[in-house]
């Protein structure tokens, strides 16, 4: 029979793209060798995979051709973690490239071993190291200074028994002042992951090397070494002058990073108060060149005023004599004019309030909404702060409700209110004002503010039953701050006005208690009726009982976490105003103060935070915030209540709790188990290849109070390890009904990250 001829629809003669370039990287001429390694960087670079070639790119590797040994080392770095059995394939040619006779091709070889993160290499790249540590080149040596850090990082622990810090403290002597710099960011970065709290120890030797390296360093250098002036304590007022005397200069560094690290080291030492004298040298010094910073590009003034609101915080008068400087320029970003306008309120005194109130009023001539109502604001709170200044601050105001700007009258009621609640019964005469734009308040913020005034007033407005009436005609659209202020204010006038106004107080209790499904809203239209009912006169003391006056709040952050930002000036924490330990950094404030207990490791650290536990009575939370904090339990004593009186005799089957996928490399399996009590069974696994450890567990409130009864002990998972355990619980935690009853969410923390599960008990 013939054979019949079809089309080839799906054939086709081109072989791809990537096997073009498997051709061209093996081909005999090392120019096209070249142009194919650049092509596979740039398929790379846009997102296209070509881990295939992995081998083939490899090969490219023994080369004198700098340029294509370092397209080949980029395309490793990106591809190691995918490939990590093929990386030992690139082991000789490393270790032969680090013992070659140029120093960029040394120190390119070892850059690139510390970067591929690969556990794998680890032993490959130990002895070229410690050679390139002891290199006669400082670029070599300032190179593995950095290496050793993420080597470290990698694995802690081959890091300490090859003796690479005592190594890297070594360098800290270095005659480089570049090796110098790069030493101490190894360090310090080496430090924050430690436990031992000895690994950068600055001492007189040391600060000699670093005061005088400071002048000879990069930018990225000087700033590293003012990092570790911040963290060091003088000894006394001698020593701190000196280094003050060097780092001065840094303050008129052409580099924002410089001056702000500067700023820092100087606000630092300003805390340790070491004498009037030293301290009044760092206050006039550091004034300029904050005002400098603000002449530069748009985002360092954003950084740089983030960074003020911080330190005018602590030094209220550091700025007082710069006030034109922070007002606002036509062509400043909005984000740069918010930050200024709270500096200014900061700044204003009744020497400078004339001044800043007429800057504030022009501001609210802006086609900026936004920025016209924090001008607003702005003008409210300089009248809350400075006393002698509130007339001309409320006729300010007065004039921005006379234009009958909407979104203006609507921010000067809110503000109004705060002022009346600063100064009772001193401005009622502005209220026919206010009230004459009630149909134009259509924000709950306004309506809620002028309702609490008519309320507050409600026996010196004649017309005040009438104005909530005017309200209380739509009571079920209002939002609930808007109803729960409608409620407030006409019991208020109830009891000053009886007569006037028991209709409506019957009309509004009502609507707000049988017609209104908001729990809140009916619970206080309820607590109101009952006082009502059982005693006008008890309901007047406590309704209508005198209010204390509002203060100014000039306070960005709480105390304890200012000290915190300030010794983090020019990080991403101080321009969040966040917690390091928040934005991926290391806490000031951190287990560091506990370290003396347990430095010699002849306590473990659990053990000491549950001693300082029970005899504090009470449990520690370590440096995290709400859920994701870890709470150190005093170590229950015999008499703690086990579960088995609340749930049977069960053991199930263990759970998927985490997937690796979606908690960092992490797989946790787990389940209840009723032996001599309950426990939780868990079976933790590394699957990822970096080093798990500082693991904790919490619990959140449940129906049955579950929490642990002991500390969860896991140790240092190294990638591919497996370690099961068994945790105690008790019924001593806090309960509340949970939906389903039998929901218990939990949390486990380690050095990547937190994660949350939840399980479920089934009786």
């Amino acid at each position: 029979m013939a054979e019949v001829n079809r089309p080839r629809f799906f054939s086709t003669s081109k072989k791809g793209e990537n096997y073009e370039l498997k051709v061209e990287l093996n081909s005999e001429y090392r120019d096209k060798r070249k142009e194919a390694v650049k092509k596979v960087i740039a398929n790379m670079t846009i997102g296209k995979d070509v881990s295939d070639l992995f081998a083939d790119v490899v090969k490219n590797m023994q080369t004198e051709d700098l340029e294509l040994k370092k397209l080949v080392y980029l395309y490793l770095i990106n591809y190691a973690k995918s490939q990590p059995e093929l990386v030992i394939l690139a082991v000789n040619t490393f270790v032969k490239d680090s013992d070659d006779p140029n120093p960029l091709i040394r120190a390119l070889a070892i850059r690139t071993m510390g970067c591929l993160r690969v556990e794998k290499i680890i032993d490959y790249l130990m002895e070229p190291l410690k050679k390139s540590i002891q290199d006669q080149d400082p670029y070599v040596r300032k190179t593995a200074a950095i290496c050793v850090a993420k080597l470290f990082d990698l694995n802690p622990s081959i890091a300490i028994e090859n003796g690479l810090i005592q190594s890297l403290q070594d360098l800290l002597s270095d005659r480089n002042p570049v090796v110098i710099a790069n030493a101490v960011a190894a360090l310090a970065e080496i430090s924050e992951a430690a436990v031992q709290k000895d690994i950068f120890v600055i001492n007189d030797i040391t600060l000699a090397k670093l005061m005088a390296a400071i002048n000879e360093c990069t930018e990225w250098g000087q700033v590293c070494i003012l990092n570790s002036f911040a963290t060091y304590r003088p000894k006394d007022a001698k020593e701190a002058s000196d280094i003050i005397e060097r780092v001065v200069p840094r303050l008129q560094h052409v580099n924002a990073s410089v001056v702000l690290a500067a700023v820092k080291v100087l606000m630092v030492y300003l805390g340790f108060r070491f004498g009037e004298e030293v301290d009044q040298s760092i206050v006039k010094k550091l004034a300029p060149p904050l005002v400098t910073l603000l002449s530069t590009e748009s985002e360092i003034q954003y950084v740089a005023l983030r960074n003020i609101n911080l330190i005018l915080q602590k030094r209220p008068d550091l700025l007082r004599q710069e006030t034109r400087v922070f007002f606002t320029k036509y062509n400043d970003p909005p984000f740069v004019k918010r930050e200024k306008l709270q500096v200014l309120v900061k700044l204003a005194s009744v020497d400078n309030v004339d001044q800043i109130l007429s800057e504030l009023r022009e501001y609210c001539n802006e086609v900026d909404v936004d920025f016209v109502r924090k001008s607003v604001r702005a003008i409210g709170g300089c009248a809350i702060k400075i006393p002698e200044a509130a007339d001309k601050c409320v006729q300010v105001i007065l004039d921005l409700i006379k234009t009958g700007v909407n979104y203006i009258v609507q921010e000067a009621v809110v503000t109004t209110k705060d002022i009346f609640r600063k100064y009772p019964m001193r401005y009622e005469g502005i209220i026919p004002t206010l009230c004459e734009h009630l149909e134009t308040l259509d924000e709950p913020d306004a309506r809620a503010s002028l309702i609490w005034i008519v309320g507050e007033y409600a026996d010196r407005i004649e017309n005040a039953s009438a104005l909530l009436e005017h309200f209380l005609e739509d009571f079920k659209d209002h939002v609930p701050k808007v109803q729960l202020q409608l409620i407030a204010a006409t019991v208020k006038l109830f009891l000053k006005r009886p007569g006037s106004a028991q209709q409506l107080v019957q009309q509004v209790l009502q609507d707000a208690t049988q017609a209104n499904e908001n729990p809140d809203i009916r619970d206080r239209a309820y607590v109101y009726w009952r006082l009502l009912s059982a005693d006008p006169q008890k309901a007047q003391q406590v309704v209508l009982a005198e209010k204390p006056p509002i203060e100014f709040d000039s306070k960005t952050v709480s105390d304890s976490l200012l000290d915190e930002l300030l010794f983090n000036i020019s990080s991403l924490a101080s321009v969040y105003h966040k917690s390091p330990a928040l934005v991926g950094g290391a806490s000031y404030v951190d287990m560091s103060l506990y370290r003396d207990a347990y430095e010699d490791d002849e306590l473990d650290r659990r053990q000491v935070l549950q001693q300082a536990a029970q005899q504090l009575g009470g449990p520690i939370i370590e440096n995290l915030l709400d859920l994701d904090a870890e709470v150190i339990q005093p170590v229950q004593s015999n008499t703690t209540t086990p579960l088995h009186d609340l749930l049977g005799n069960v053991s199930v089957n263990h759970e998927t709790l985490l997937s690796a996928e979606t908690a960092n490399g992490l797989s946790l399996k787990g389940s209840f188990a009723k032996r001599d009590g309950l426990y939780l069974d868990l079976v933790f696994e590394n699957k990822a290849q970096s080093v798990m450890n500082d693991f904790a567990i919490q619990f959140n409130v449940n129906t049955y109070g579950i929490t642990p009864a002991q500390a969860l002990v896991v140790p240092d998972l190294v990638g591919g390890q497996k370690y099961e355990t068994s945790l105690l619980l008790a019924n001593t935690g806090g309960k509340q009904q949970m939906d389903p009853p039998n929901l218990i969410q939990i949390a486990i923390k380690n050095n990547l990250g937190v994660y949350y599960f939840q399980m479920l008990y089934d009786d």
